[in-house]
């Protein structure tokens, strides 16, 4: 039990089926509007949200270990092993890996984190799925726009 040398991450890409993959030789620029779960391994320099008819399915975004994504994830669940520049709004659950590094704000409802993640930015624990989100993204702003102010 605590002599295994076994390690149990939350992230079990066996588990997840995916709908696309991005490949870590593969670099995108723009938004992507996503109507099932992607895996991204490679760079993905834009936002990427779920459809307004699919924001309720069980739409994941996976981040892997190469992963970089370099603005706003909008999804049911996100999983991070790489790293992301932007915010995180997940409808449901939030998972970063040991290898996870956030430079944004995370707005969730189930939040799971490994030892050895890193997060700059503010975790924000929703209430109501689509509401909530808005609000945080507003709140956020508010936040960003004193502080700029302040300094």
């Amino acid at each position: 039990m605590f002599g295994s040398n076994k390690k149990h991450g939350l992230l079990k890409p066996e588990l997840e089926s995916f709908d696309t993959i991005i490949d870590k030789t593969t670099t995108i620029h723009g938004r992507l509007s996503i109507e099932g779960s992607i895996r991204i391994d490679g760079t993905v320099m834009g936002n990427i949200e779920c459809t307004n008819e699919s924001e309720n399915e069980n739409i994941t975004v996976a981040v892997g270990v190469t992963g970089k994504i370099n603005g706003d994830i909008r999804a049911y669940r996100v999983l991070v092993a790489g790293k992301v520049e932007g915010n995180i709004y997940a409808a449901e659950k939030v998972e970063l890996h040991e290898s996870a590094i956030v430079v944004g704000d995370i707005t969730y409802n189930q939040l799971g984190i490994e030892h050895g993640a890193e997060v700059l930015g503010l975790m924000i624990k929703k209430v109501d799925s689509k509401k909530q989100i808005n609000h945080a993204s507003s709140l956020i702003k508010k936040i960003q726009e004193t502080s700029f102010k302040n300094s």
